[in-house]
């Protein structure tokens, strides 16, 4: 007895060919069904469909597979790919085959309940019965009998405002005062006149009038507030400072300007630079002293150059100054922090030379 069943004639031949591969894999592999299926997590009752055509394997049990046999998943994955648009294909050809189907017997049992048309024996304007659709009880419903013109003459005298024989009459209350608001048919019913439960005509334009001059008020007060309320907000908003105005516009990098640059170093705050000049300059002994000016940050600072150990630098600008001196053995440089200035001529630079004491500052 052969170990497996034949596939089935209609299987897609994409469908057939990966079937067939798994089966020849299970087969070198010497496994049973049941063994595959403790070995790869899925059910013997799930391979038993995937190995016979009925259910095609996900990829997940494809790959197990594939480790369970020593197999190279690469080449097995890409046949259950093409397996996959295969049996997707078949699925949505079977779908629509079924569908047609419904719609083939849902037309039938429709030609078989439906009925001869039943006429009626009421009466319409064309003087025969007008049939409807049947209903769930197979009985055609027929239009509602229209009023003649002698109906019409005869109740003209104690029917309703139109002439129209109302209900009282024998006929439908579709054809009374209620009829326009239901379906639309035939002019608006009259306003009452005297004597009737309906609101007089003179006190009812009266209540219109009153409700539109409090509607027009209502607008002019809504728009007198509004107009208040923002000239109110108007006055509120506070115009933005000089200063703030001024840090608004600083180029890109520059953290600060004028006061706020006080007491801070120049190239962190992004003062130095191409933004930096000269201002001013003294020779002291073998020392150079500089004013430092940067204009977009309004602020400047000392330095000194060609300086010994302990030689210190200070600038100053109205009451604010700063100081720095030379720590380092070896450094020759050093620069104190700024101080804010209008201009560059309101800052002086000395500096004091630690080796004699002698001390000279920028004009």
């Amino acid at each position: 007895m052969p170990r497996w069943k034949a596939l089935p004639d209609e299987l897609d031949p994409q469908i057939r060919e990966f079937t067939s591969q798994l089966r020849r894999l299970v087969d070198r592999s010497g496994l049973s069904v049941a063994s595959v299926a403790d070995r790869t997590g899925y059910s013997k009752t799930s391979w038993e469909r995937y190995l016979n055509g009925r259910l095609l394997a996900p990829k997940g049990a494809i790959v197990a597979l594939a480790e369970v046999t020593g197999t190279n998943p690469m080449h097995l994955t890409t046949m259950w790919e093409l397996a996959e648009r295969a049996w997707s294909r078949s699925e949505m050809r079977h779908d629509m085959t079924m569908e047609a189907i419904r719609i083939s017997q849902a037309r039938a049992a429709l030609s078989e309940l439906a009925g001869p048309p039943s006429g009626g024996g009421g009466r319409s304007r064309g003087g025969g019965a007008r049939t409807g659709v049947a209903g769930p009880a197979g009985v055609s419903p027929s239009v509602p009998p229209q009023p003649t013109a002698t109906d019409v003459r005869d109740a003209s005298g104690s029917g309703n405002s139109w002439g129209v024989a109302g209900p009282d009459a024998g006929y439908p209350g579709a054809y009374g005062p209620g009829a326009p608001a239901a379906g639309g048919y035939g002019p608006p019913p009259a306003e009452p006149s005297g004597g009737g439960s309906g609101r007089p005509a003179g006190k009812r334009r009266t209540a219109m009038f009153l409700v539109g001059a409090l509607g027009a008020l209502v607008v002019v007060a809504a728009g007198l507030y509004v107009t208040e309320t923002q000239g109110d907000t108007k006055e509120a908003k506070p115009s933005p400072s000089p200063a703030v105005t001024k840090e608004a516009r600083l180029p890109p990098g520059v953290k600060c300007s004028g006061k706020s640059c006080e007491g801070k170093d120049a190239e962190v705050m992004g003062c130095s630079g191409d933004l930096v000049t000269t201002a001013g300059s003294a020779v002291v002994g073998a020392t150079t002293v500089e004013i430092r000016y940067s204009k977009v940050c309004a602020a400047a600072w000392g330095r000194i150059t060609q300086a010994a150990q302990g030689d210190t630098v200070e600038i100053t600008s109205g009451a604010s100054q700063q100081t720095d001196s030379v720590d380092a053995p070896g450094d020759t440089v050093a620069y104190t922090m700024m101080v804010p200035v209008a201009a560059a001529t309101e800052a002086k630079a000395c500096a004091v030379l630690a080796a004699t004491g002698e001390k000279g500052c920028t004009e």
